[in-house]
């Protein structure tokens, strides 16, 4: 999603992505923080906004596609949007999901629980942020 502050809405997906990420390091933080969502395009819990999304995706897929001739990458997609997109009031942050790479779940093969994660553009929607926690990887 480009450029931002990102958050995990659970803990496990937080170990997961610093476990598998921050392996060079050898260490990661987690963070707390209470977002505020009023002006953040909710692609998870709002239909509308949903479908708001998945029609901007593809104006900037067939845009990127009819300029190359090539299928856009994500790292593409997140340029459209950060030079043309034109959102009203949605501009503060998107809140996103994609299905849980875990072993935690209790039902083999069956991906039930979302994997939620919000990018945060601006610090103004940030509050109370604090370190939650360090982990060696």
């Amino acid at each position: 999603m480009g450029d931002g502050y990102y958050f995990w809405n659970d803990e496990i997906d937080a170990l997961h992505w610093g476990g598998n990420s921050k392996r060079k390091t050898g260490y990661f933080e987690i963070y707390s923080a209470t977002i505020s969502c009023e002006n953040i395009l909710d692609t998870v819990f709002n239909e509308e906004h949903y479908k708001f999304w998945i029609k901007q995706i593809e104006k900037a897929a067939k845009y990127i596609i009819k300029k190359t001739n090539i299928k856009p990458t994500i790292s593409e997609i997140n340029q459209y949007f950060k030079e043309k997109a034109k959102w009203e009031n949605l501009t503060d942050g998107i809140m996103f999901q994609d299905l849980p790479h875990s072993t935690d779940l209790l039902v083999i093969n069956f991906n039930y629980r979302k994997r939620i994660q919000l990018v945060a553009y601006k610090l103004k929607i940030i509050h109370n942020f604090a370190l939650h926690a360090t982990h060696e990887v």
